[in-house]
């Protein structure tokens, strides 16, 4: 019998995962007790229960609960005390850039941040999709991993599609060491507006393996078409596990209330009748 996992939710609710989902047991568990604090129903300052009685509540094993611990304390989440047990750390949430940063500021600090790996850089015909997207024959083809400088943790997947004759200013040196936006700018090349599309898939072989994550995980993609001379110029997608990103919406007031730049799309089947 596999072993179940709940969680206490509001309105007397719960919700359960288990290995069917197909992700780890302790990554599982990280996030029940990651949701409960981000929710705050454990609070800064609270113990969590101990290692056995978390292995009596979620039918797992104590290697299991202590990988999810210490999964817990490397992202800040909680402090393990020797002898004492676990307690919940007020580590905050980044909801918001802080007052000045603009979304170029975030870009620059991400780079700092982190390292890229180019993991493909050729130029091919792209799927449909793009290729009615762009109106373009031949394109060139980045795929980039983006992974935590101090741990090696993959953050990221980008799967960038360009113009062709970008080929020679998109070199894997230029492409490790410099943005993408940068290596744009320095070409010449403006970009009037963007346009977001964000979706969620499973993960196949190829993407659980650049994410260091399980075969069927939940990933989310955000879909970038970029815009230049009033025209579609190139189309960038970026992958996420959900167990380390989430993506944050900033709109004014009044943005907000002339529902500016978001629209939710439904893709349901019509009658044909």
């Amino acid at each position: 019998m596999e072993p179940l996992i709940t969680v206490r939710q509001s309105k007397g609710k719960t919700a359960a995962v288990s290995t069917a989902a197909g992700v780890p047991l302790h990554r599982q568990l990280f996030l029940v007790l990651h949701d409960e604090i981000d929710r705050g129903v454990i609070a800064p300052g609270d113990a969590l229960p101990t290692e056995q009685t978390l292995c009596e509540q979620f039918g797992v094993s104590r290697i299991t609960v202590r990988r999810a611990l210490a999964d817990l304390a490397d992202q800040g989440y909680i402090e393990r005390r020797q002898g004492v047990g676990s307690f919940v750390r007020d580590h905050g949430r980044a909801e918001q850039s802080p007052t000045g940063r603009s979304y170029l500021d975030e870009l620059r600090q991400t780079q700092f941040e982190t390292e890229v790996v180019v993991v493909e850089l050729d130029t091919r015909r792209p799927p449909a999709v793009v290729a009615e997207a762009l109106g373009a024959g031949d394109l060139l083809h980045i795929v980039r991993v983006r992974r935590q400088r101090r741990t090696g943790e993959p953050l990221m997947v980008t799967d960038a599609w360009l113009p062709a004759e970008l080929a020679d200013t998109f070199t894997e040196s230029a492409l490790r060491r410099t943005p993408l936006y940068e290596l744009l700018s320095d070409a010449g090349i403006t970009v009037e507006w963007v346009r977001h599309e964000i979706t969620a898939e499973i993960a196949g072989p190829r993407n659980a393996q650049l994410l260091d994550t399980t075969i069927g995980a939940p990933l989310l993609r955000v879909n970038r078409l970029a815009f230049v001379a009033g025209a579609p110029h190139h189309q960038l997608s970026v992958l996420l596990s959900p167990n380390r990103s989430r993506v944050l919406l900033s709109q004014s007031v009044d943005e907000l209330d002339a529902a500016f730049g978001l629209t939710i799309a439904h893709d349901v089947r019509r009658d044909s009748r």
